[in-house]
């Protein structure tokens, strides 16, 4: 029983939650509070979003927005994942590298914007550019979190076993990487999102952030807000989804376990 009435408030909680936002939007817009003319009310907007659902030309932004994330996010995670464990299982490797990480890891994406335009125009290649460098630090340091955490004890109970280097990754370090590992990609699939709406806005790759902003300099206010709207809705879904991934691929996890339990 408890465990049915934790998982029914959540749910519940957010919607009353979504409900309120709305109504203080509406309230707001409607009573002159904020100027109707720049901030329109939630129910013109709710009503457009609607209508946008079912135009093939908004789930064709959508598909644009969305194939840049995903690939995106796909090079950063591969790259990530591999040059972490390199880096993590040496000592020499992590001093060494230490000081440009933490050099690179702070440079914001959108500085970067001049170099993509530059080099790839108003192409994709210049939205992944800007995906790729902000969504990689995100995996990188958390692979780089779990390889220290590794147990030093149980490595060196495999050597003493005689695990080669290829055994010792899959039954030591990646168990303990794993749930370091997820949290990035978490983390990252978030951070891939909102600069993949940025380089639309900003550089003009094709995508909602396009559109977003074709809205605003043509003064379409209510569309450019119910594209704002559905890019809100995209993010809970991505986290939705990730959150998914992370219970089942970690059901075996103790703090997995702990949430389910309660």
């Amino acid at each position: 029983m408890p465990w049915t009435q934790h998982s029914l408030a959540a749910p519940v909680l957010g919607v009353v939650g979504i409900i309120l936002f709305l109504a203080v939007w509406e309230i707001a817009s409607r009573t002159g509070l904020v100027n109707p003319r720049f901030f329109p009310p939630a129910s013109d907007v709710l009503v457009r979003l609607g209508t946008d659902l079912v135009s093939a030309s908004f789930w064709t932004s959508v598909g644009q927005t969305m194939t840049s994330w995903a690939i995106g996010l796909a090079i950063s995670a591969v790259a990530a994942t591999a040059i972490g464990f390199l880096i993590g299982g040496s000592n020499f490797l992590r001093k060494a590298t230490h000081t440009t990480i933490e050099f690179l890891r702070p440079i914001p994406s959108v500085a970067l914007i001049p170099l993509a335009v530059l080099l790839f125009g108003v192409s994709i290649e210049s939205a992944l550019l800007l995906i790729v460098y902000a969504s990689f630090w995100q995996i990188l340091i958390q692979v780089l979190y779990g390889t220290a955490d590794v147990d030093s004890v149980a490595m060196d109970t495999a050597r003493s076993y005689g695990l080669g280097w290829w055994a010792r990754v899959r039954h030591v370090v990646w168990p303990t990487t794993l749930p370091y590992l997820i949290t990035g990609l978490r983390l990252a699939a978030a951070v891939a999102l909102v600069l993949a709406i940025t380089a639309e806005l900003v550089i003009g790759t094709p995508g909602i952030g396009k559109q977003i902003e074709l809205n605003r300099s043509g003064g379409s206010v209510v569309a450019m807000y119910s594209l704002v709207l559905a890019t809100g809705i995209i993010g809970v879904i991505i986290n939705m989804v990730m959150r998914f991934i992370e219970k089942r691929v970690l059901r075996w996890h103790a703090s997995v376990r702990k949430d389910v339990a309660v």
